[in-house]
């Protein structure tokens, strides 16, 4: 039996439930397949609290989908009376006069400032005194940016899923997509439970796109993070209000890291100096002690009035490109397929806001993005 649809989903993870939510409110009948549950937690969207920073130093555009992602989070906010974002500013910091991860302050400023947007120039030592849960070194150069802070990646994906079933989406969990094919007269979605119609099919798969789509081969590329939630010494130093997120650059390497919720722990990541390529399928999710215990050296020196007993550890995956720029294009070969991938660790907090241009690219809707800054080899 076949079913046919206006458009087809392939990943109900982050961007896939938000394309599926912004393509189901314009009217599109949209069937969204999704090979685990919703939420799940073998992929790139979960983790308890994920980063939402306006500052980046990869170019205005990169800002600007993040300025976009924002005024999205906050609608769905208005529509749904749930609080999807936890403001509390972004704390981003540099060694002093010099280049870190994805570039420099200077960068940074220079991106915010072509977007109107505010920001504080701040040292090491002024945040250890503003937020005394920090320890940074003293002379560090620090951009601050105050509408920053985290989204709960778990509740915004369910989210997204139950406002588009309102506007008549239909969503299928536990459904592995084996293959699809596309020509003139639509596109057809083989899966290991049926087959599918549309007019359209849109690949959010994550770490699993170059599967799909074989132009992301090498492009996208799945590695394996690690994360780990520290229970503070002194616990008021870390809430919500007290604490903000934070993304640093400093002699163990780059890491980033969020307030205590949810659960008994701050979080912390890094970005190891060793990145470890990895099969989805096969990935392990056992964090390792040698793991923990970097996290933990790092929590200990800068934030050591966090560094108590680990609270919970957890393994997730981030999908690279080489330049670490996001892809999100039309199929070079099939103009009724349209498809990312390679988000590189920063897909998550901008998530709504590309799902809504993967819906602008599916309906010919003018995009409040400009798609070009993502088009796959640019740059």
């Amino acid at each position: 039996m076949t079913d046919r649809y206006d458009v087809v989903v392939l990943g109900v993870g982050a961007i896939g439930s938000a394309a599926t939510y912004h393509l189901s409110l314009r009217g599109r009948e949209v069937l969204g397949l999704e090979r685990y549950g919703i939420p799940h937690t073998m992929g790139s969207s979960h983790g308890i609290s994920r980063l939402h920073s306006l500052s980046s130093s990869r170019g205005g555009e990169y800002v600007r989908i993040a300025r976009r992602a924002y005024e999205l989070w906050e609608a769905l906010s208005a529509a749904t009376g749930e609080q999807l974002f936890h403001h509390t500013g972004h704390v981003r910091a540099w060694p002093a006069d010099g280049d870190g991860h994805r570039g420099g302050i200077e960068d940074a400023i220079d991106g915010l400032e072509e977007n109107g947007l505010e920001y504080e120039r701040l040292t090491g030592a002024a945040v250890n005194d503003r937020w005394p849960g920090y320890s940074l070194p003293a002379d560090h150069e620090v951009c601050y940016q105050p509408d920053s802070g985290f989204l709960d990646p778990e509740f915004t994906v369910s989210t997204h899923v139950r406002q588009a079933a309102r506007h008549g989406a239909e969503v299928r969990a536990h459904e592995r997509v084996v293959d699809w094919r596309a020509d003139d007269d639509g596109v057809r979605v083989r899966t290991e439970k049926g087959a599918y119609e549309a007019d359209e099919l849109v690949v959010t798969a994550g770490a699993w796109a170059a599967t799909f789509v074989e132009e992301l081969a090498g492009v996208a590329v799945p590695e394996r993070r690690v994360m780990a939630w520290l229970q503070p010494t002194d616990p008021d130093r870390f809430l919500p209000e007290n604490f903000p997120t934070f993304s640093v650059d400093v002699a163990e390497g780059y890491h980033y890291g969020a307030p205590t919720y949810r659960v008994p722990g701050f979080k912390v990541g890094n970005r190891p100096r060793i990145r470890e390529t990895i099969d989805p399928d096969e990935m392990s999710r056992e964090v390792t002690a040698a793991e923990e215990e970097l996290l933990r050296r790092f929590a200990g020196r800068y934030f050591p009035a966090g560094a108590g007993p680990t609270a919970r550890l957890a393994a997730c995956i981030v999908t690279m490109t080489p330049d670490e720029r996001f892809v999100v294009d039309r199929h070079p070969d099939h103009d009724n397929v349209t498809f990312t991938g390679g988000f590189s660790g920063s897909g998550f907090h901008v998530s709504s806001a590309v799902g809504e241009l993967l819906a602008d690219l599916t309906t010919g809707e003018e995009p409040a993005v400009d798609p070009a800054a993502f088009a796959l080899g640019d740059g």
